[in-house]
């Protein structure tokens, strides 16, 4: 059986274990051994070690056959040191055969509402999303270097039921103004994660994807959809430049950038069919649960 490494155990990465274990046996890198147990119900083998400690990642050297890596670049910093101690590590042994790397469409920056595919360039316009550009580039010329089958999937913000922005519906936080506001794009956390399996089946060499359903919503739209289903305020409607100087400079920086990500590779490519094509078939099964009971 193959032996498969994620890297970032956190929620989209616990989701897509129960997806890969009748392909391979799969061992999750944690620095914390407080998730271990976790990790061994759902049929993972902890390994720890830590990304920020290049001495310490020993372990999986050699270790796997393929990598889904989806570990976030530090807070700080204009370059993506974790990543590069990861590739260090993973060019001491045998190399993998795949690697997918969960980045980020904040890379791409304010696009104006423009519909963008993947051969859009990249002009990120925050550290953070600067950061993800940095690790992109290391994994795309590792890759190319070593010979190893990397993809890179695009991430838009992530919903759940359990990931929805109730408290900052709760707190009455503003949205902008309809004419003035800016387009979002979402992806289920259970739609990533068989973007993540579909894209290690058939992910092409040094490819990009954008992991994105169907919508084209305006942000302050999703905020009141959400608020509709959870028996919520509708947020109040305020002009950009007065909501910028309301809310933090991080949530600003996700409200001021505007793009409409296409994925169209993802499903010729990928050959993805989403469970969730758009926000309204994820309310909507929160609906029927709540009539059901």
């Amino acid at each position: 059986m193959n032996r498969l490494l994620i890297v970032g155990a956190g929620d989209v990465a616990l989701r897509t274990i129960p997806l890969l274990l009748k392909r391979y046996r799969v061992y999750a890198l944690i620095r914390n051994p407080v998730y271990c147990n976790r990790l061994r119900a759902l049929g993972a083998v902890p390994v720890l070690g830590d990304l920020d400690g290049r001495a310490s990642l020993s372990r999986i050297v050699g270790l796997a056959d393929t990598v889904l890596h989806f570990a976030p670049p530090p807070a700080q910093g204009s370059g993506d040191p974790r990543t590069r101690n990861l590739l260090a590590a993973l060019s001491r042994g045998s190399l993998p055969q795949r690697l997918i790397y969960i980045s980020t469409s904040g890379v791409y920056g304010d696009c104006g509402g423009a519909v963008i595919d993947e051969t859009r360039r990249v002009n990120p316009q925050t550290s953070r999303a600067q950061r993800r550009v940095a690790a992109e580039h290391l994994i795309r010329d590792w890759a190319k270097r070593k010979g190893v089958n990397a993809s890179i999937l695009r991430v838009p913000g992530i919903y759940a039921a359990d990931r929805f922005p109730l408290d900052r519906l709760q707190a009455g936080s503003p949205a902008i103004v309809a004419d003035e506001d800016s387009y979002t794009n979402h992806i289920h956390a259970d739609d990533l994660a068989r973007i993540a399996l579909a894209a290690l089946r058939r992910g092409r060499p040094n490819r990009v994807y954008h992991a994105v359903d169907g919508d084209a919503m305006k942000m302050g739209d999703y905020f009141d959809a959400i608020a509709d289903v959870f028996g919520l305020a509708h947020p109040p409607r305020l002009p950009r430049e007065q909501v910028r100087q309301t809310v933090s400079p991080m949530m600003w920086s996700f409200m001021n950038e505007s793009r409409r990500l296409s994925n169209q590779r993802l499903q010729t490519e990928l050959r993805v069919r989403l469970r969730y094509p758009g926000l309204a078939d994820a309310l909507a099964e929160i609906s029927g649960n709540c009539c059901s009971r």
